[in-house]
């Protein structure tokens, strides 16, 4: 299963700058046809998942993936699962 990994740690601080790197990894996996997409924002206060699931749930991205998967063992990472027909 081919995935896509983004660690998002580095770029915390930099609003425009993470939803410009969500945009092109999202967009990378559909192109390239990739299943997965590994989100990390990290645990810290919540804040960062928070924006990473808001940017997710824009209407123009929610329709490029088939789902979302909070980690249940690790809350500083989210999964995101794409689909092809």
């Amino acid at each position: 299963m081919a995935k896509l990994k983004i660690d998002l740690h580095d770029i915390y601080n930099k609003g425009d700058m993470i939803d410009k790197e969500l945009h092109r990894i999202i967009h990378e996996a559909v192109a390239k046809k990739i299943t997965l997409v590994e989100i990390i924002p990290g645990k810290g206060s919540g804040q960062l998942k928070k924006k990473v699931i808001r940017f997710l749930e824009q209407k123009s991205i929610k329709a490029l993936y088939h789902r979302i998967e909070k980690d249940d063992k690790n809350f500083g990472r989210i999964f995101v699962h794409f689909k092809y027909t």
